[in-house]
């Protein structure tokens, strides 16, 4: 079973500005920054209970190849990506939106 996403509105943000800044980098970077994601967001709809607690129920993934990771809480009918967070910054900004 296949649960959806539902991304909070700040994980999207993040999401896409790096997106855009990969792509800003050099062209095509940002595509291979989606594809990366992409990979991770698989792997948690197909088993969402797989991957480590960071805090109460908040589950992580780590990017193998860009300086990201995704924050998730299991629901009973969904997954909410929390953040998509770059591993330089303060965690008290994603942790604040649990």
């Amino acid at each position: 079973m296949s649960l959806p996403l539902i991304f909070h509105p700040i994980a999207e943000m993040e999401y896409l500005q790096a997106s855009a800044r990969y792509d800003n980098e050099r062209p095509g970077l940002g595509a291979e920054f989606d594809s990366e994601i992409q990979v991770v967001l698989d792997r948690i709809r197909e088993q969402p209970d797989r991957y480590p607690i960071a805090i109460r129920d908040i589950r992580f993934v780590t990017t193998r190849r860009f300086p990201y990771t995704v924050y998730y809480r299991i629901r009973r009918d969904r997954i909410d990506v929390l953040s998509v967070f770059h591993e330089s910054r303060n965690p008290a900004e994603w942790q604040s939106r649990s």
